[in-house]
């Protein structure tokens, strides 16, 4: 119960002020029809509901198992093992990102289907599957953040001068909605689950970035999208 009314809490503290600054503009500017205007106050209720099933759901169920399967792997001393697995839920969790599939049906929309929607969120999963991977490369040979995030970018900048301004555009909103609500929470759990195994004498706090280099994948990814189509 105290779980629940945290989160109660705190999506009415997140969505609350939206709707009073559109309940006002509304009683002031746009004077929208009566039947839009009944139609964002269910919508309203409807998206209060589900933000707080989804952080019930989120610190149930998300948060612990990634951390566990982050301090589980490691044990078995197989470290290859232990990246590949990274790399699969990477791009699973990522399939399943509510904004990853609204990017594509928007981007399928405007391109007339030039770029298929399925074809951009398997670019943009495997693009966060191999840079979770590397994160988690990063954290157990304990590679220093910044080589990876500085050269991560570094192909970003070339690989933007051969794509269309188009693809760039995308990659970037692409690197964007990877860090959503589903992503984020059990990559973070995941990371600092592997840290607390791996760096026993130092702090889980090495288990963070790995969300940083997950973002730099899909950008990566949708450019290279652009060079070959």
């Amino acid at each position: 119960m105290d779980q629940i009314k945290e989160s109660v809490r705190e999506v009415m503290l997140a969505i609350l002020p939206v709707a009073v600054v559109v309940i006002l503009l509304q009683f002031t500017i746009i004077w929208l029809p009566t039947e839009m205007f009944i139609q964002f106050l269910v919508g309203l209720l409807m998206v209060m509901l589900g933000f707080i099933f989804f952080l019930v759901g989120v610190h149930m169920g998300l948060l612990p198992i990634g951390e566990k399967i982050g301090e589980v792997l490691p044990k078995s001393n197989k470290m290859l093992l232990v990246i590949f697995t990274a790399f699969l839920l990477g791009f699973s969790v990522t399939v399943a990102e509510p904004d990853v599939r609204v990017l594509a049906s928007q981007v399928g929309e405007v391109s007339e289907g030039q770029i298929s929607s399925n074809m951009l969120i398997l670019a943009v999963a495997l693009g966060v599957g191999v840079f979770i991977a590397i994160a988690m490369a990063q954290t157990i040979y304990k590679i220093p953040i910044h080589y990876l995030l500085i050269g991560g970018y570094g192909i970003v900048f070339i690989l933007a001068s051969f794509t269309p301004a188009s693809f760039r555009s995308i990659s970037f909103d692409a690197g964007g909605v990877t860090t959503g609500p589903i992503t984020v929470p059990f990559i973070l759990a995941l990371g600092i689950g592997v840290a607390s195994v791996i760096n026993k004498d130092s702090s889980s706090k090495e288990g963070f970035g790995l969300v940083a280099l997950a973002s730099i994948g899909p950008i990566i990814a949708v450019l290279l999208l652009g060079v070959f189509i």
